[in-house]
């Protein structure tokens, strides 16, 4: 039973944790997401990252550094 409750506080840890980076991940990229990708926003995600890595050259330094770092 004490194994259950010491590990449920660390899986709500990384749930937060994957939560955070997700919203960072769209906060460096909502500029560009809007000024670039206007027409595929509402196509879903794969469609948008799509869009950004085709305008790779205009994103701005914090979009190609979240990208980058996601492996794209």
């Amino acid at each position: 039973m004490t194994k259950i409750l010491f590990i449920i506080p660390l899986v709500l840890i990384a749930s937060a944790a994957s939560a955070q980076e997700k919203k960072q991940g769209h906060d460096a990229c909502a500029r560009d997401v809007s000024r670039y990708c206007r027409a595929q926003m509402q196509d879903g995600d794969q469609i948008v990252l799509a869009c950004l890595k085709q305008n790779r050259a205009k994103i701005s330094k914090g979009c190609q550094q979240m990208l980058a770092s996601h492996g794209q």
